[in-house]
């Protein structure tokens, strides 16, 4: 289970642009749960994202995960449970290396490096496994650099190599918007089967509404660093893309646009 405990985030403290995010800030999301974030730009919900993988540090509060209050962890000791998988497929993967590269990186995560090779050879067949089913025909391009392919295809590696290793939470900073809509539907499927496979706890954000109702069994809407709308179990299931349309005008309203 992960909780966020009175959470206090301020930016630019000091400065006349000094702002805050998030004022006592609560969550409590449990294990094996999708959670599905939206809100409007500045909302909070890449900060929340940031906040719970060590990216950046409240100002007060605690951030417990499995029971481990992890809040002043380094970001590099809360990767080797979670996986994140950033908007830019650039941030997933090493353009200058190749798929088998890679590949071999994310499997060694959280291992030790000495002077043997960076790559296992003996693992080649096991990554060609993994891509296969992708349909993206990456497995006959192992000695490709990552540079070259394509974002969707960077995007799908990005998604397998956040979980080749074991984690217990998976991290998903729109990791389709920067995608064509048929690619965009392959990485989303591909989300569910993985989360689904491996019993993740996930939270993603996005902007696409339909994959905020479809996937995952928890909807979160934020504003101003508050959650507006938390949608679980039968009420998650009959929610409408109208009735999240509907919260978004409210909200537009009350703020005078």
């Amino acid at each position: 289970m992960l909780e966020l405990k009175n959470i206090h985030k301020y930016y630019n403290m000091g400065t006349v642009n000094e702002m805050c995010l998030f004022n006592g800030y609560n969550l409590t999301v449990e294990k094996g749960s999708f959670v599905s974030i939206i809100g409007s730009n500045g909302s909070g919900k890449t900060s929340l994202l940031n906040l719970i993988c060590g990216s950046i540090q409240a100002e007060s509060g605690q951030i417990i995960m499995d029971g481990r209050d992890i809040t002043r962890e380094k970001e590099y000791r809360r990767n080797r449970v979670i996986g994140r998988v950033y908007q830019d497929p650039a941030l997933g993967t090493c353009p200058s290396m190749t798929i088998l590269e890679n590949m071999s990186l994310a499997d060694n995560k959280g291992g030790s490096y000495g002077l043997q090779r960076g790559t296992n050879r003996a693992r080649i067949d096991y990554y060609r496994d993994l891509l296969k089913p992708l349909n993206l025909g990456l497995e006959d391009k192992l000695h490709v650099k990552v540079g070259a392919l394509s974002g969707g295809q960077r995007q799908a590696m990005a998604m397998l190599m956040s979980t080749m290793t074991p984690i217990d939470y998976l991290i998903l900073d729109e990791h389709t918007a920067a995608l064509d809509p048929k690619t965009a539907e392959i990485i989303m499927e591909l989300t569910g089967q993985i989360v689904s496979q491996k019993k993740l706890t996930t939270i993603m954000v996005t902007h696409n509404l339909r994959y905020a109702v479809e996937y995952g069994d928890r909807l979160i809407m934020m504003h101003q660093g508050t959650n507006v709308m938390d949608c679980t179990g039968e009420e998650k299931k009959a929610l409408g893309i109208d009735r999240i349309l509907a919260k978004f005008n409210e909200i537009s309203i009350e703020v005078g646009n």
